[in-house]
């Protein structure tokens, strides 16, 4: 069994759409990124890559790379999970943390949690999400920025 942890975290600008989880969320402004800027499944896609060994997501998908440029982060984490299979292992669970002053989240979160598991594919049972403030206080509590964390249990297929 392998533990792996990943974090993200990206400024909010006005003229993007906001994605977390896979999900596109109802707000005025989106994530700055070269991708869709999607923290949840980049936090993920770390934490998988960290547990391998194999790097990080910078490392996979630089920003240099036009390739990369406004893909969905969920292209990026099947790309993860392909290579998760390919070294012969899957994940048990995964444990995700988001932190965000607004949008409020709930109504999101089930969803958030589908697509996870979907891209993953793991039960949904095996995803889990979590949506937390940052109680007013620094870039994220003032609402500049939204970050999250993940980590993850893999296991021999």
């Amino acid at each position: 069994m392998r533990i792996g942890h990943g974090y993200d975290l990206h400024r909010l600008v006005e003229g993007r759409g906001l994605f977390l989880g896979g999900v596109k969320i109802d707000y005025p402004r989106g994530l700055l990124g070269h991708s869709d800027g999607d923290v949840v499944l980049h936090a993920i896609c770390d934490a998988i890559l960290g547990a391998l060994g194999a790097g990080d997501i910078g490392q996979h998908f630089p920003d240099s790379d036009e390739r990369f440029r406004g893909t969905p982060s969920g292209e990026l984490l099947k790309h993860v999970a392909k290579l998760l299979l390919d070294e012969g292992m899957k994940v048990v669970n995964v444990d995700v943390t988001v932190c965000a002053e607004q949008p409020k989240l709930a109504p999101y979160r089930a969803a958030m949690r589908t697509r996870i598991a979907a891209l993953l594919g793991v039960a949904a049972e095996a995803a889990s999400i979590k949506a937390k403030t940052n109680e007013g206080v620094g870039p994220v509590g003032e609402g500049e920025a939204i970050w999250a964390t993940a980590v993850v249990l893999l296991d021999e297929v």
